[in-house]
C-alpha cells in the first residue's frame, strides 16, 4: 500500500482561512470544546473538495493535517499572547 502525498505549498495557505472560520464560529457562540472538532472537519472537507477530490485517502489525510495545523496554530499563538 503506497500513499502519495502530493501537497502543493500554496495549499498551506488554507490553514489561516480555517483558523479564521473557527474564530468566526467562536464569536458566533460555538463552545470552546467543539472548536478543534470544527477545525478538523473544515480541514477534511477542504481536503476532500479542494486539495485531492480524486483521491479520498489522500484528501482525508491532507485534510486532517490541515485541520490539526490550524488548531495548533491558533492554540500556539493564543498561548504566546497570554504570556
Amino acid at each position: 500500500m503506497e500513499i502519495k502525498m502530493d501537497f502543493q505549498v500554496y495549499d498551506i495557505a488554507i490553514v489561516p482561512i480555517i483558523v479564521a472560520l473557527v474564530q468566526l464560529a467562536k464569536q458566533l457562540g460555538l463552545g470552546a470544546k467543539l472548536l478543534p472538532v470544527l477545525s478538523l472537519a473544515l480541514g477534511v472537507a477542504t481536503g476532500i473538495f479542494y486539495v485531492a477530490p480524486s483521491d479520498p485517502k489522500q484528501a482525508i489525510l491532507v485534510g486532517i493535517v490541515m485541520g490539526l495545523a490550524a488548531s495548533g496554530l491558533w492554540s500556539g499563538s493564543k498561548n504566546i499572547v497570554q504570556k
